[in-house]
């Protein structure tokens, strides 16, 4: 299974954020991407949660913890 991080900002109720900023990326199925970012679909990340990618990840920023450890546990693969 290949994936990517991607774009689902984290959003607290208590902290005010930059509506371009999002708190953390996850990882999603890179063949599915493309298709969410053209056509508004939805993906899911390694952790379960759902939403359209609508950002792409910048190095260093910050990555959901679940989405991190259960991608450190996969074995290299194909790209499903």
């Amino acid at each position: 299974m290949s994936t990517e991080t991607l774009t689902k900002p984290e959003t607290d109720s208590t902290e005010s954020t930059d509506e371009d900023t999002p708190k953390m990326f996850h990882y999603v199925r890179k063949n599915k991407i493309a298709e969410s970012a053209v056509m508004g679909s939805h993906v899911v990340a390694l952790c379960g949660e759902v939403f359209p990618v609508t950002r792409s990840p910048k190095p260093g920023a910050p990555v959901c913890p679940k989405c991190k450890k259960i991608y450190e546990g996969l074995r290299p693969g194909g790209d499903d």
